[in-house]
């Protein structure tokens, strides 16, 4: 059975300043779970949500958390007050496949005309 101290309070703060949580958490979830719950509970009314967790950035204590890392090795010991809720940043990276699709589009665009 999981200790309290194995139990981390985790809000998830928007762009827009709006918070999702806080929730409790096992320090033994991943960075790629928590993103999952990002997902789940994004505010319907917003514009612009993430589709997928490659959209979505978590950054705690200033750095950026890779998905296959967990919580607990996230953790800042200056930071992080133990019973305390940790406040995580939620940057939503817009898909860059479609600004590909725009420059290809543009370069099939235009003409070029050549006298001799």
């Amino acid at each position: 059975m999981a200790s309290v101290q194995d139990q981390l309070e985790i809000r998830f703060r928007l762009t827009d300043g709006t918070d999702i949580g806080p929730q409790s958490f096992p320090a033994a979830t991943s960075v790629a779970t928590l993103k999952e719950s990002v997902l789940a509970q994004w505010p319907k009314e917003k514009e612009n949500g993430p589709r997928t967790i490659k959209a979505v950035k978590l950054i705690s204590a200033g750095k950026i958390l890779d998905n296959s890392r967990t919580v607990a090795e996230c953790q800042s010991p200056l930071c992080d007050v133990p019973g305390g809720i940790t406040t995580m940043h939620v940057v939503v990276q817009a898909p860059q496949e479609k600004e590909k699709k725009d420059v290809d589009q543009e370069k099939q665009n235009k003409c070029v005309c050549v006298i001799l």
